[in-house]
């Protein structure tokens, strides 16, 4: 029976969930995508998916600490990648789950411990900073939300000034380099950072963010279409994976896959790149936003 601080919502995929009014210990499924927008608002974690028991992060990169710099303790783990432990899920007694529309499958076992609601998070179904903007709907943080975009959107008129005026759209083109280059997507911080200071994608001819694999953050482009491509800004980052993500890094990593990539490729022989650290702005969170600003301001100096 629902408590009287209890209230019905509806989650993204249509489902009608009873969720306490101001939950003390949620749970969440995919923590870059969920646990830093809601860390970003100042509402903790009791548990994610993808760490250890004592909290240590089981992939190369942990955002906690590249987006958010926390020196507070880590959500307890919950199981592996591959593999959601419901012993160490009930053991922390929650009072949400919050995954994506990606974990529909999960809902009606996890539903048995604890009310699960499933945000959209994927490319096609939500931009930028949009998750973080939903969650704070959802969990009343609107004024925390309201407060740290107000900080934000003040940095980026500051930037905007400085712009030499243009008479036409700039556009922009993101990239991610793995084991190849990849399109990188519409939802992450960087994109919402690019496009609040006037940026637009540029079109990318039989290409389509979210179409194919990797529809969360990344597309990948083969190295005809992305040798001929042409905006204004040229974003690149490594993969999260790599343990260095600096710009020489990336340089390197692209000379691989491409040799010559920046003596033939014309954003590069002018002086229109941007390099960001993928650990730093790939989250759907104003933080990330502002990791991107920083890049941004640092190259226009």
């Amino acid at each position: 029976m629902a408590l009287a601080a209890d209230r019905a919502v509806t989650d993204d995929t249509g489902r009608s969930v009873t969720i306490p009014q101001d939950p003390k210990r949620i749970i969440v499924l995919h923590e870059p995508l969920l646990g830093l927008p809601l860390l970003d608002l100042g509402v903790d974690i009791a548990g994610s998916y993808g760490r250890s028991e004592d909290g240590r992060m089981l992939t190369a990169v942990d955002f906690i600490d590249t987006v958010l710099a926390r020196k507070a303790p880590k959500p307890t783990g919950i199981g592996a990648v591959g593999q959601i432990d419901l012993e160490k899920v009930r053991k922390l007694d929650p009072d949400l789950i919050i995954g994506t529309e990606r974990d529909v499958d999960k809902a009606g076992q996890l539903s048995a411990i604890a009310p699960v609601y499933l945000q959209k998070a994927s490319t096609g179904r939500t931009r930028g900073i949009g998750v973080e903007e939903d969650l704070a709907r959802l969990l009343g943080r609107q004024d925390a939300f309201a407060a740290r975009k107000k900080t934000y959107l003040d940095r980026v008129a500051a930037l905007k000034a400085k712009l030499p005026p243009s008479e036409r759209e700039r556009t922009y083109m993101a990239v991610i380099v793995h084991d190849q280059v990849n399109l990188v997507g519409e939802i992450s911080g960087a994109i919402q950072a690019l496009e609040d200071l006037g940026y637009h994608p540029a079109k990318v001819e039989g290409m389509g963010a979210g179409k194919g694999l990797g529809s969360i953050f990344a597309t990948p482009l083969s190295p005809e279409i992305f040798g001929r491509v042409d905006p204004d800004l040229l974003v690149i980052m490594n993969s999260y994976a790599e343990k260095d993500r600096s710009e020489a890094a990336i340089r390197a990593r692209l000379g691989k896959i491409m040799p010559g990539w920046d003596k033939f490729l014309k954003p590069a022989r002018e002086g229109r790149i941007l390099y960001l650290d993928s650990g730093e702005v790939a989250t759907p969170t104003i933080a990330s936003a502002e990791h991107t600003l920083d890049a941004f301001a640092a190259r226009k100096e």
